[in-house]
């Protein structure tokens, strides 16, 4: 005959009804078996409360345990590791916290060189990723070709001091003092790009000396242009290469068109997307050149005698 092996765990109830679980005088374990036994027969295990807790208690659950159940499922005081555990977690012990990632750590690579010049060829640091963009080297080279053949030495540029607006590796204005300027200022708001590219890359070409770095936001530095005008005098070169996203070229072309950091001879070159509007004059210059390379355009403002230098030239 097949017997059952399935258990079921109930109060034990006497004749009238009457549940002996809650009974507090009762202090045994009692076993009801079917004297009947069909072919599946249902084995009882009764439990029966007991005033001495803690005996009781610990009976109960050894015997649940023998049978492979969970105490805790049918007794309702939990086991002493449980109640402890979640004295645990009430109090903040034992309590997992999940710990955000820290960013990983910024590197560099050398990716850039100088293009012309006393330092021609020279590798430069620029950050791995996209938080800083360098100007293109097809950009810059361009750039700079039309800046010497405007000044009206092609080899060179005429000797002057360079303000690069968002310089961010600094090769522009690097480039710029390997090809001839005596002086270049470097604007950069990012500390650790200023401490591990920008002046990295200045010491290594041996630029250092012709170099002033000013760690501030662009738009402060515009503001402050009366004091730099007072210290320096206006620029005679300003490039403008902004992340293309984060501003607004009506709002910066006006703010540099209106600053005293512009001379009557000076030059500025502006790095824009494709789709903005640039104007035809900036302050007292004039746009004096126009290209585009792929989704990025380039505009030179300079002086009316370098327009008209360029007419005659092409006339």
């Amino acid at each position: 005959m097949a017997v059952s092996s399935s258990l079921t765990v109930l109060p034990l109830h006497t004749s009238t009804g009457t549940c002996l679980g809650s009974c507090s005088s009762s202090k045994f374990l009692r076993f009801v078996i079917s004297p009947k036994p069909t072919r599946q027969p249902h084995r009882f295990v009764v439990l029966a409360q007991s005033s001495e807790k803690g005996l009781m208690s610990e009976k109960k659950r050894e015997l649940l345990q023998s049978y492979g159940l969970n105490p805790d499922e049918f007794l309702s005081e939990p086991s002493p590791k449980a109640r402890r555990r979640k004295d645990a977690q009430g109090t903040g012990r034992g309590r997992k916290f999940q710990v955000e990632d820290s960013p990983p750590p910024r590197t560099t690579h050398k990716l850039l060189q100088v293009l012309g010049g006393t330092a021609r060829r020279k590798k430069l640091l620029s950050p791995k990723g996209m938080d800083v963009r360098p100007m293109m080297e097809v950009v810059k080279g361009a750039a700079f070709a039309m800046l010497q053949a405007a000044g009206g030495c092609p080899a060179s540029l005429r000797p002057g001091r360079w303000l690069d607006l968002y310089s961010g590796t600094g090769s522009v204005g690097i480039e710029a003092i390997s090809r001839g300027c005596s002086q270049a200022h470097f604007v950069e708001m990012d500390p650790w790009v200023v401490s591990d590219v920008l002046q990295p890359n200045l010491e290594w070409t041996g630029f250092s000396e012709a170099a002033v770095i000013h760690t501030v936001r662009v738009e402060d530095f515009l503001d402050q242009a009366d004091k730099t005008v007072g210290k320096y005098g206006p620029f005679d070169y300003i490039s403008v290469t902004p992340p293309y996203t984060q501003v607004d070229y009506g709002i910066l072309m006006d703010q540099i068109s209106k600053s005293p950091l512009i001379g009557e001879d000076s030059f500025i070159v502006v790095e824009y997307p494709l789709g903005t509007d640039m104007l035809t004059t900036c302050g007292c210059l004039v746009k004096i050149a126009d290209r585009r390379f792929g989704r990025t355009n380039l505009a030179i403002y300079g002086p009316q005698w370098a327009e008209k230098k360029k007419k005659k030239k092409s006339s």
